[in-house]
């Protein structure tokens, strides 16, 4: 292990370049401090995205999964998950799972931050709405935010562009809401409507989770980074970190990472951030043992890598008459319902869901295939007739459910399975409480009463989808008590005076909506605050 020219100490190390690690990069650029991201995957580029080639949607199969299992590239690493009925799914590259992610991007509620007191159940954020409002705002703008005013579920908002047009999908659905008497709004998508700050709009492809040609979709590579590089941030990638280093008096150092030669290569920091998410993050955490931290670094209260949340999701599949056009517009950005969003202990289950409508996975291949499944189509005889049925004649309607978080829902390291690298692999243990069973019962019925009351002729339901694990929260959660918490309200931990956490894992509770949006306003809030202590960053 030696260090080289370019590993010359920086003064702030951030590991993972995906949503949360660009957005404070981005934000700390104005200290003109030396600041370096580490990420293990690679640039992307648009001209190599699925959409500009004629098997598109045969990739989505392959080397562009959501799953990192199945991807199995050089730059993922795998997660065992033979204990969890849900699959964790992610994407390593400069802009992390941005790249793959369907942009659906709404902020938590107010009372997301209170459940303790509202409910009496989990805990109390120790931050607001009211403080990551200034940020949500900020970020809606660089990232580029489609949406429309004056939803009733949230405190009042302005975003930066028109909505995202909710086509024949939205009419459709939104007709059954209407005649249940149920809330409904157009999605809220990091997609532009138009033109914004030399990207383009949307031009309606629909396959966004295997990346956006277009340049519409907000990705931290296309939003963030370029802002980030250009005020002088150096990104380094294809870097695999094993572990973060401490020194005699139990602060960080540094990190020790492969190159992308495979050597091994020591990184000095007086600094250092995680943002790596909420599976990510405990791994590295946990694999960084020393004699002051034995269990993990950041680890003295137990709770690194316990009180994985995920957002358990049922899904309602209404099949039309009607030609929807399903495969045209953002996959997973049309209308949403806040009607069961807030707690009623009428309903046998404390807190609540969101209802996403969704154009779902509507490509002709992807549409044929469910016939090798025994899905829906036949394979062989019949089958022409099965795929005119469902082609472009099918919605979804998610029921995203509040996932309360528990010790016992844990990542650790596997004692067997291990990346390309040698650094062993996250294990995850996973259990679906009796609240999120009801929870989820009670969405998918739910869902199943809105698409008969939009006109469907025949409901396919998924009681629990498995391949649903893109929202990682809770491993390393803030708190104002040490002994409950990993980080505090600003992202720094109890134990390490210079580590702090800005992914998913300081999530104290997980709400019921896609949480990139609260995940980078924390992002930024936790920035704001380094730069308002840097004169005692590390005092008690």
């Amino acid at each position: 292990m030696g260090a080289s020219p370019s590993n010359d100490p920086v003064d702030v190390l951030i590991i993972g370049a995906g949503a949360s690690g660009a957005a404070i990069a981005w934000s700390l650029t104005e200290t003109r401090m030396r600041i370096l991201c580490l990420e293990q995957g690679d640039w992307m580029s648009s001209s190599h995205y699925p959409t500009t080639r004629n098997n598109w949607e045969a990739q989505q199969f392959g080397a562009h999964h959501v799953d990192p299992n199945v991807r199995g590239l050089d730059v993922d690493y795998p997660v065992n998950g033979t204990d969890s009925p849900i699959d964790v799914l992610n994407f390593n590259a400069v802009g992390g799972s941005t790249i793959a992610y369907a942009a659906h991007f709404p902020r938590l509620h107010p009372s997301d931050f209170r459940v303790r007191t509202l409910d009496g159940v989990a805990d109390d954020w120790p931050v607001t709405y009211d403080d990551l409002e200034p940020y949500f705002l900020q970020n809606d703008r660089i990232m580029g935010v489609s949406g429309l005013p004056g939803d009733p579920m949230y405190p009042p908002k302005q975003l930066p562009l028109p909505p995202i047009p909710i086509g024949l999908v939205g009419e459709t659905v939104a007709r059954g809401f209407d005649r249940l008497g149920w809330h409904w709004w157009p999605s809220d998508s990091a997609i532009l409507s138009q033109p914004y700050e030399g990207r383009d709009k949307c031009l309606n492809l629909n396959p966004c989770m295997t990346g956006c040609s277009q340049g519409a979709k907000g990705s931290v590579d296309i939003t963030y980074w370029p802002e980030a590089l250009r005020a002088g941030v150096e990104l380094r990638t294809r870097c695999r970190v094993r572990e973060v280093t401490v020194n005699e008096d139990g602060m960080a150092d540094g990190v020790v990472y492969y190159d992308a030669d495979g050597r091994e290569c020591f990184q000095k920091a007086e600094v250092v951030i995680m943002a790596c998410n909420g599976v990510g993050t405990p791994r590295i955490l946990l694999n960084s043992k020393s004699k002051q931290f034995p269990d993990g670094l950041a680890n003295r209260s137990g709770l690194v890598g316990k009180n994985l949340m995920f957002h358990p999701v049922a899904v309602a599949t209404g099949v039309f008459e009607e030609r929807l056009d399903t495969h045209k517009g953002p996959q997973g950005c049309c209308i949403l319902s806040k009607e069961f969003y807030e707690t009623d202990l009428e309903r046998g289950f404390v807190r609540g869901y969101n209802m996403q409508v969704t154009r779902g996975a509507a490509g002709p291949l992807a549409t044929a295939m469910k016939g090798l499944a025994g899905d829906t189509i036949p394979w062989g005889p019949g089958h022409h007739e099965g795929f005119r049925r469902y082609f472009d004649h099918t919605v979804q309607c998610l029921a995203v459910c509040e996932d309360l978080p528990e010790e016992c829902n844990q990542v650790t390291l596997d004692p067997e399975l291990k990346d390309s690298s040698g650094i062993p692999a996250p294990k995850v243990t996973y259990r679906l409480s009796e609240n999120s069973k009801k929870m989820l019962a009670h969405g998918l019925e739910r869902g199943k009463e809105v698409m008969r009351a939009a006109g469907a002729v025949e409901i396919i339901e998924t009681p629990l989808l498995r391949v649903g694990g893109w929202h990682l929260l809770g491993t390393a959660r803030m708190g104002t008590d040490p002994e409950r918490s990993v980080v505090n309200s600003w992202g720094r931990s109890h134990d390490v005076k210079n580590l702090f956490i800005v992914d998913g894992s300081i999530f104290v509770t997980a709400g019921g909506v896609n949480p990139t949006s609260t995940i980078q306003a924390l992002a930024l809030y936790i920035g704001d605050k380094i730069k308002a202590n840097l004169a005692n960053l590390f005092d008690d």
